[in-house]
Order: C-alpha cells, then sequence, then structure tokens
C-alpha cells in the first residue's frame, strides 16, 4: 500500500471527478454548459468592443464595466474548456502543474471580480457622496491609490496559496471537482495541510469578505445619501439597490462555495461543485446584463453596434 500511494504521488497526475454521481446522465451538462459559455464570451467581447470603440464611453464607471468584462471574458476560458471535454469525450486527466496553473489563473481572476465591483463602488460613492470632487477623485493618479493595493493583496495571497499547495505531496489523484480548485486539492494530500487550510482561509476573509464589507458599506452610505437628497431619482436609487442585491447573492455562493470544504456540512459533493463552479461562470453570464446593458448610455450603444453589423451581414453578396 505504501508503495502504491507514493506512486500516485510521484506520477503528479490527477483525475477531475466532478459531477461523477450523475453517472450516464454526465454528459447531458455540456449542452448548459456550453449555453453559458457562449453567452459569457459573447456578451463580455461585444460590451469590451463597445466602451473601447467609443470615445464617449471612455469615462471612469465605463472603463471599470470594460475592466470587470475582461476579467468575465478570460475567466471561463481557463476552466469551461476541459469541463465541456470531460462531459463529452470524459477526459478527466491533468498533470500537477497543468492544475496548479490553471488554479493561480482561475482564483487570480475569480478574485478580481469582487475587485472591481469595490471600484465600482467606489466610483458611485465618489459621483453620489462628494459629486464636485468626483472628477478629481476619480482622475487615474488619485484613483492608483485605491488600485494599487488591491491588485498587490491579489497577486501576493494567490500566489501565496497555489505555491505552497505545490509543495505538497499527494496520496490519492482522484479529485472530486470538474477544476483544480485549491482546497480540492489539498484534500488529496498526504500528512498535515494546517498552514494551506490557514493560508487558503485567511485568502478567503482578506478578499471576498473584506470587499463585501466594504461594497455594504458603501452602498450603505450611497443609498443613505440619495434617501436625504430631494434630487435623487426613482430610477437612480432602484438601479443602487440592484446592485447591491446582485452582488450580497453572488458573493453569498461564492462564500458557500470556498467555505464548504473548509466547515463540516452535510452538502452532497454534487451541490458543492455546482456552487464552485456557478460563484465564476454565474458573474460572467450576467455582469454584462447587469452593468451594461441596464446603463442607458452602453446600452444604446450595444444595440447600434448590433444593427451596424446586421446591416453588414445583409450586404454581404
Amino acid at each position: 500500500m505504501a508503495l502504491k500511494m507514493q506512486n500516485v504521488s510521484s506520477q503528479q497526475h490527477f483525475i477531475l471527478n466532478g459531477f461523477a454521481e450523475l453517472g450516464d446522465l454526465r454528459p447531458v451538462l455540456f449542452v448548459p454548459f456550453l449555453l453559458m459559455f457562449i453567452v459569457a464570451l459573447l456578451a463580455n467581447s461585444l460590451l469590451v468592443y463597445v466602451v473601447v470603440s467609443q470615445r464617449s464611453l471612455h469615462q471612469p464607471m465605463s472603463i471599470l464595466i470594460a475592466g470587470m468584462a475582461c476579467v468575465d471574458l478570460c475567466l471561463p476560458v481557463f476552466f469551461v474548456p476541459n469541463m465541456l471535454l470531460s462531459f463529452l469525450f470524459d477526459w478527466k486527466g491533468i498533470s500537477l502543474i497543468g492544475c496548479l496553473v490553471q488554479m493561480h489563473f482561475i482564483h487570480f481572476f475569480g478574485a478580481f471580480q469582487s475587485t472591481f465591483l469595490v471600484w465600482m463602488a467606489l466610483d458611485r460613492y465618489f459621483a453620489i457622496c462628494t459629486p464636485l470632487h468626483y472628477q478629481e477623485l476619480m482622475a487615474l493618479q488619485r484613483f492608483l491609490k485605491f488600485i494599487v493595493p488591491l491588485v498587490v493583496r491579489n497577486m501576493l495571497l494567490i500566489s501565496l496559496f497555489v505555491s505552497l499547495a505545490g509543495k505538497l505531496s499527494f496520496c490519492r489523484n482522484v479529485m472530486n471537482h470538474c477544476f483544480c480548485e485549491h482546497m480540492a486539492l489539498v484534500e488529496l494530500a498526504c500528512g498535515s495541510t494546517a498552514i494551506n487550510n490557514l493560508v487558503g482561509l485567511l485568502t478567503v476573509f482578506l478578499i471576498p469578505v473584506f470587499d463585501f464589507l466594504f461594497i455594504a458599506a458603501s452602498y450603505i452610505l450611497i443609498i443613505s445619501t440619495m434617501l436625504r437628497s430631494s434630487s435623487t431619482s426613482v430610477k437612480a436609487l432602484h438601479t443602487c439597490i440592484t446592485h447591491a442585491m446582485v452582488i450580497t447573492v453572488s458573493l453569498a455562493v461564492a462564500l458557500i462555495a470556498l467555505l464548504s470544504y473548509r466547515i463540516k456540512n452535510e452538502l452532497p459533493a454534487a451541490v458543492r461543485v455546482f456552487f464552485s463552479t456557478m460563484y465564476l461562470l454565474f458573474p460572467s453570464c450576467f455582469n454584462p446584463i447587469i452593468y451594461g446593458v441596464r446603463t442607458t448610455e452602453i446600452r444604446q450603444h450595444m444595440l447600434t453596434t448590433l444593427t451596424h453589423w446586421k446591416r453588414l451581414v445583409q450586404t454581404e453578396p
């Protein structure tokens, strides 16, 4: 037995066996995940193109929305194609190096999903609570003091727990997941993983939890300011409340997924994998609608662009 475990460890090759409980029904998942992948790619690509190509949209909030769209465009590329191949052709193998690389990019871009929401909350706070100083506060030179610390935080924490995971020895090689999630890999290790658990938990609290608390505080101040203002429009208040609700739901799903590996619970494995997948893929599909289509100026330019492309296609011989 010891020799067999050593061989597994030395091979450094893993089997991604997410949704194995579905058995022969597992290939059915190919269709919904493919559709979500296509929606994420097309919607975010269109949003980035519109903001970049229209000079009138080169405003702080629109640029932040385009930045979040870039994150939502890149993130699914690192795990959805592998999932689709696994569902359709039962290709489940991945090397340790491939697993660590995938883990790094997934968690790195995943961290920026909430980080961009922090920057967007700051933009709304400055615009509504300090309108006279908005242009000054949102100038790039001034706003960098909010950008740089969070970028450094994300890079350091993600790189730290990925490098620690890479130093582990593994007794098992079957991962009950559809992609290389940090704790799903750590669970396969031999010996103590206390430091990995600690750093992973620290990352959860310093990135999504901290971001959520900061965003919640910002929106409470924003909404209270709007309620006190006689000039506040119902539309602006409704938009802020909608954003706050969407952020709450998205981060709640993220916390369920991230903490389910660290807290004893009765969640079935398939449900845990589903939450882990959705907290990454759900925002990529719906952020373009929530933050792009619902923004009047961006929506108008998106419709104009789509109409122009349609005419080009119809005029081609």
